[in-house]
C-alpha cells in the first residue's frame, strides 16, 4: 500500500453523496440547465425562454381536467396484422413502448370537466412510438367520439404525432378517413370538436383529425405540418421562410385560430366550451 493510500484511509473523509440523475433537466431550446422540480412546477415550460416541453397523457389530464376525471379504457385491436419486422419485431417494439409508458398505446381518453364543462379529452403521447397513428390510435379516437356522443358533450383532442405507424402500412393510413368520419358524426350531432395542437403534430394526423376542429388551438412554438421541411425544400427548390411550420407562422397565415400559453390553456378551453355550448344550443 502506498503512503498516499495509507494517509487517505486514515483520514475521516466523508463518502461522496449520491446525486439523483433526474435532479436537472436541460432545456432543448435555450440549453439552460433547470431544476427538474422548478421545470415541472412551471408545467414543463422553460422559465427562461418559454419553450414548451413535451409532456405525457397523465400530466396533460392533470393540467386540463378538473379533479375527479375518469381514464377511459383503451379499445382492443388486432396487433401486428402485417407480421411486420425491421431490425425488431413489431410486437417487441410495442412491448418496449408499453414498459416505458403508463398507457397501452399512443392515444388515451378521459372523461371529466374542463372548468366545469363536461368533455371527453383525448391525449396523444409522443413518448409512445412518436405518437404514431395506428389502428389502436384510430380505435381510441372513435371510442372518444362515441363517448362524447353518449354524454352529449365536447370532444377535445391534444395531438402529438410523427405521422402514421409504418409497421401497420396501409392499415395505418386507413385511420385517416376513419377518424374524419367520426368527426363528421360529432358535427351532425351539434357537439363541439376542439383540437389542441402540441409539439410535434405532423404527417397523417395533420392530414386528418388534427386540422378538422371547430376551433384550432396551438401551444407556442410547436411544430405543425405534413411533410418535413427538408422534403418540402428539396421538392420546390426554394428556401422556406423563418419559422415555417411553427404555430405562430400558421396563426399569421390563417391555418389555426389561436396560440395559447400552457398556463392559460385550461381557462381558454373553458371559455371556448362555454361559447360553443351556448352557440350549439341556440
Amino acid at each position: 500500500m502506498s503512503w498516499i493510500d495509507r494517509v487517505r484511509n486514515s483520514l475521516p473523509f466523508t463518502t461522496k453523496r449520491d446525486t439523483p440523475d433526474n435532479l436537472w433537466v436541460k432545456c432543448p431550446s435555450c440549453k439552460e440547465m433547470l431544476f427538474t422540480k422548478e421545470y415541472e412546477d412551471n408545467l414543463s415550460v422553460c422559465p427562461r425562454c418559454e419553450h414548451h416541453g413535451r409532456i405525457g397523457a397523465d400530466a396533460r389530464f392533470a393540467q386540463l381536467l378538473d379533479a375527479g376525471f375518469e381514464i377511459l379504457p383503451s379499445p382492443k385491436v388486432k396487433e401486428d396484422p402485417l407480421k411486420f419486422r425491421d431490425s425488431k419485431k413489431y410486437p417487441d417494439r410495442l412491448k418496449a413502448a408499453r414498459l416505458a409508458n403508463p398507457h397501452p398505446d399512443a392515444l388515451t381518453n378521459a372523461l371529466g370537466k374542463i372548468g366545469g364543462h363536461k368533455a371527453v379529452l383525448g391525449v396523444q403521447d409522443f413518448a409512445f412510438m412518436g405518437g404514431s397513428m395506428g389502428m389502436a390510435v384510430g380505435a381510441a379516437f372513435v371510442a372518444g367520439v362515441d363517448r362524447a356522443l353518449k354524454e352529449k358533450c365536447a370532444y377535445v383532442i391534444c395531438t402529438a404525432a410523427g405521422g402514421a405507424r409504418m409497421q401497420e402500412g396501409i392499415l395505418s393510413l386507413m385511420q385517416m378517413p376513419k377518424t374524419t368520419v367520426a368527426v363528421s358524426r360529432l358535427n351532425r350531432a351539434g357537439l363541439p370538436y376542439i383540437v389542441v395542437l402540441t409539439d410535434p403534430t405532423t404527417g397523417g394526423v395533420t392530414a386528418s383529425y388534427a386540422m378538422l376542429g371547430d376551433v384550432q388551438i396551438a401551444e407556442p412554438g410547436c411544430l405543425i405540418g405534413f411533410a418535413g421541411q427538408r422534403v418540402i425544400q428539396d421538392t420546390i427548390r426554394e428556401k422556406l421562410p423563418e419559422g415555417f411550420q411553427r404555430a405562430e407562422y400558421l396563426l399569421e397565415h390563417g391555418m389555426i385560430d389561436m396560440v395559447v400559453h400552457r398556463r392559460d390553456l385550461k381557462a381558454r378551453l373553458a371559455t371556448v366550451l362555454d361559447y360553443l355550448g351556448a352557440a350549439k344550443a341556440a
